[in-house]
């Protein structure tokens, strides 16, 4: 009995009582062997076949050791205190149980320190973070938060575990920085991630940060949304942050300070019309597609405002150009503008500052000041202008009035000779006035400016001839256009 409980305690104490000095060398072995295998303690513990293999290892010992004790006499001094050896080997069984019970709290050590070690893990990852844009490192921030998450609710009696609701405090301020420096824009998405919290992690982990992200996330929603509408790249967005605000906190006084704040900016833009119109009118047509992304219940008449807002600013751009003496953006402004908006006031004027800035293209005098809504009204001058040429010509004036003729293609007329032969007969406009198509002008005196616009033909070249001439009162006037080529 006394030789197999002494190799229980894994030093083969039992062989070496009974001097069997191999048996108690691979006893020490299998003991050695198992202590590399379990030092240092990891939270994994040994693994279970190992110990497994080391008991059956004891047990085998322990009844070889109790076979050979039945054969081999006990050692004098073992014999005079054959009393004690029991005992004492009962004794020595507190070794293995020892140093079971001191590698567990090894191992639940190793435990300890591996979940500190993912808690600084997670604490390095939200440090690296901070600073930087929160979509750029949403997903570090992320991994960071699902440690917490695991420590706190899987570890709480951990050392670590206890640690996360602080942590998740520090969490929130790293995160949601943006907004303490005022910059809403960049605060959304954090902020927006903030409050979603709950749903991914556990409620009594968060505390009083439950909600704690509601009012700015509705702050930076409205001063985001309203200061980058009509900014160029973020009209939807700008849109999509009013409506998630509308969406999220209807009750909010953010929510009610949306209509007022954006007819604000309006007025703004309208005011800004003047200093320079087309980058304004621009900048209105922004902000027309962030209001219309709005419920038009609510914003129907800022909508319709902003509307004339940008009528006013596209005739003030083609204005603009036109004073700038940038003939062709005017025309292309002035005639946009018409197609736009044919019903508007300011329509027979537009129409008035294409046509002169299309002849002070060709022709820069004709610029010289802008032409007012007025056309011909029937009364002034009689100015007949005939067509001796092939195709169809229109005829562009500009003066005290402006306007713009078109006369159809003369059936059977050609081009003429550059440089006409000493006593041709083949002169321009020489045939019977009757064969000519015609159209009547009364311009009233003044100096005029015209542009003459033939389209090519199988036979001619286009032609664009600009010209000027004075219209005095008590005479009328024959304006004859037609072609003229060196090829002939």
């Amino acid at each position: 009995m006394a030789a197999g409980l002494l190799d229980l305690s894994g030093l083969g104490l039992g062989h070496v009582l009974l001097r069997q000095w191999i048996g108690a060398v691979v006893c020490w072995a299998a003991t050695v062997a198992l202590l590399l295998t379990a030092l240092p303690a990891e939270p994994e513990g040994v693994p279970t076949g190992v110990l497994v293999a080391y008991g059956a290892f004891l047990l085998l010992a322990c009844a070889d050791a109790a076979r050979r004790a039945r054969r081999v006499p006990l050692p004098s001094w073992a014999s005079a205190r054959r009393a004690l050896v029991v005992p004492v080997a009962l004794v020595l069984l507190a070794v293995p149980v020892g140093g079971a019970f001191a590698y567990g709290a090894a191992r639940d050590e190793a435990k300890e320190q591996r979940l500190l070690d993912l808690l600084a893990s997670a604490d390095r990852l939200v440090k690296e973070s901070q600073g930087q844009s929160f979509t750029s490192v949403e997903s570090t921030y992320r991994t960071a938060l699902t440690a917490y998450q695991q420590l706190g609710t899987e570890h709480a009696g951990s050392r670590a575990g206890k640690l996360v609701p602080d942590r998740l405090r520090a969490y929130y301020k790293a995160v949601s920085a943006p907004y303490e420096k005022k910059d809403h824009c960049q605060a959304v998405p954090a902020l927006t991630h903030l409050r979603a919290l709950p749903d991914t992690v556990d409620r009594a982990l968060l505390g009083d940060l439950v909600g704690k992200a509601d009012e700015p996330l509705a702050e930076s929603w409205f001063e985001c949304g309203t200061r980058t509408a009509g900014s160029a790249g973020q009209e939807a967005t700008a849109g999509e942050h009013l409506n998630a605000l509308l969406d999220t906190f209807p009750q909010s006084p953010y929510a009610q300070k949306i209509e007022p704040t954006l007819r604000e900016t309006l007025r703004t833009h309208d005011r800004s019309t003047g200093a320079a119109p087309c980058d304004t009118a621009t900048e209105l047509r922004r902000f027309d597609t962030t209001v219309d992304l709005l419920p038009s219940a609510t914003f129907g008449k800022l909508a319709k405002d902003t509307e004339r807002a940008i009528q006013r600013g596209d005739f003030a751009c083609g204005l603009d150009h036109f004073k700038k003496k940038e003939f062709t953006e005017a025309v292309s402004a002035m005639n946009d503008y018409v197609k736009a908006y044919p019903s508007s006031p300011q329509t027979p004027q537009a129409r008035n500052v294409a046509i002169a800035a299309e002849i002070a293209a060709e022709s820069p005098a004709a610029g010289a000041r802008v032409p007012s809504a007025a056309t011909s009204d029937g009364s002034g001058q009689v100015m007949v202008v005939s067509n001796d040429g092939p195709g169809e010509v229109e005829l562009l004036y500009t003066g005290p009035v402006t306007g713009r003729i078109t006369l159809p293609a003369c059936a059977g007329c050609k081009t003429y000779p550059a440089v006409l032969p000493v006593g041709g007969k083949n002169k321009p406009c020489s045939g019977p006035s009757s064969t000519y198509p015609k159209r009547t002008l009364t311009l009233p005196p003044g100096t005029y400016h015209f542009l003459q616009k033939r389209d090519g033909t199988g036979t001619s070249s286009a032609v664009r001839k600009a010209s000027k001439d004075t219209i005095e009162s008590g005479y009328s006037y024959t304006n004859c256009l037609y072609v003229t080529t060196l090829f002939q």
